[in-house]
């Protein structure tokens, strides 16, 4: 198959588990991790392939490709929609390595990679490699990856340190069960510890030089256009989630509202209702202007990478700032729809609730953040210093 088709049977696949991801979302949320029938749907769809390298037998779909995978998983479940973001981005991630570490993550073809950005831990230079010390929080989908993706830091021979991203096996990390939340329950986004582990050194990368770069050893970087800016690429894949999210609500009110009266008042269907009706039309428009907005930023980031260069400064700041502006936009369109659902949408049994406090919970990651990113695109359009190499 081409790739084209080979996305189009991963795409209608993942639009296939969609009801199932639905069924299952209580669950999830009640187990604090989503449901093992979630993981091998996806599997089977082919979504575990979707950012891992051709030659490795992946299939290599581009950004806008991705992004519509994430979304369609997570308008199906916000929970399973933010963790197939982690995996997905966190395993094109591991193709800034080195090919050795490449082809220890990559062999299978198929892979889930989870990551944390802070430096909550150490290393300490020894014979081959590094002796890894710390603890991360909020290691989304640490819980069902092979590889986790830890930052730490480590002291330079002039007393300078440096940040270095490390990839270990999961098995030889310790997880700790405190995911006790209110919002994206079902990612399971638990504490993780490492105690004197060994990582070799190829399977180290600086974070600034990822984060500036995004090149590192990648056989197939300028060849297929896959070399992309890091956050840029996250963050639109971030913001897809949202996308996904903000959609499955929509659905779900719209299942809801035929018929449904309003209580204490003469309607007895809340279609006809103006406000309602206002409703309805302004969350549809704040949805199809984030999927709009999706379109910049997802042209710049191929257009770079297909010229075998990053985004300048500038566009990876705007990029910030529209992607954390479309995911309000989609968090606003939720909002919405809740307030509009009546005293029954509190219900644990109704899904939208569940969508609402999920939307709410992921907003408040420190990398999108809506006043964090408007800032740095607002400095870049005024040119001034982005403030930042977190671009």
């Amino acid at each position: 198959m081409t790739t084209e088709e080979e996305f189009a049977s991963v795409l209608d696949g993942v639009r296939d588990t969609v009801p199932v991801l639905r069924r299952n979302g209580q669950e999830s949320e009640e187990r604090r991790w989503i449901v093992e029938e979630n993981i091998q749907l996806l599997e089977k769809a082919g979504v575990f392939r979707s950012a891992v390298p051709e030659r490795f037998g992946g299939l290599d779909l581009d950004a806008a490709q991705q992004a519509r995978v994430v979304s369609e998983v997570a308008r199906g479940c916000p929970s399973t929609g933010w963790l197939t973001m982690v995996w997905l981005t966190s395993a094109w991630c591991v193709s800034l390595y080195p090919d050795r570490a490449q082809e220890e993550v990559f062999s299978g073809g198929s892979t889930r990679v989870s990551i944390v950005f802070a430096p909550t831990g150490t290393l300490k230079p020894v014979d081959g490699g590094y002796r890894l010390d710390g603890t991360w929080r909020y290691n989304s989908g640490v819980r069902g990856a092979d590889w986790d993706l830890l930052t730490a830091a480590v002291e330079l021979p002039d007393g300078t340190h440096q940040e270095l991203v490390a990839l270990v096996p999961t098995g030889e990390l310790t997880l700790v069960d405190d995911w006790h939340v209110s919002s994206g329950a079902g990612t399971a986004s638990c504490t993780v510890k490492a105690t004197d582990l060994f990582v070799p050194a190829h399977r180290t990368v600086p974070l600034e030089e990822a984060m500036v770069s995004a090149t590192g050893d990648r056989s197939n970087t300028g060849a297929t256009g896959r070399n992309y800016g890091l956050l840029g690429y996250i963050l639109s894949t971030v913001s897809a989630t949202f996308l996904g999210i903000g959609q499955g609500a929509y659905e779900l009110f719209m299942e809801r509202v035929p018929g449904r009266g309003i209580t204490y008042t003469d309607w007895t269907d809340q279609r006809q209702h103006p406000v309602t009706q206002q409703q309805v039309a302004l969350a549809a428009n704040k949805l199809e202007s984030a999927r709009a907005l999706s379109a910049y930023w997802q042209e710049v980031l191929q257009r770079r990478a297909d010229a075998g260069e990053q985004p300048t400064d500038r566009e990876k700041a705007v990029i910030r700032g529209q992607t954390a502006y479309a995911g309000q936009l989609c968090k606003e369109a939720v909002e919405l729809l809740y307030a509009a659902s009546g005293g029954s949408v509190i219900r644990n049994d109704v899904a939208l609730q569940r969508f609402h406090r999920d939307i709410q919970g992921f907003s408040l990651h420190a990398l999108i953040q809506l006043g964090a990113n408007l800032e740095v695109q607002g400095r870049v359009l005024m040119d001034l210093d982005p403030g930042t190499y977190f671009l």
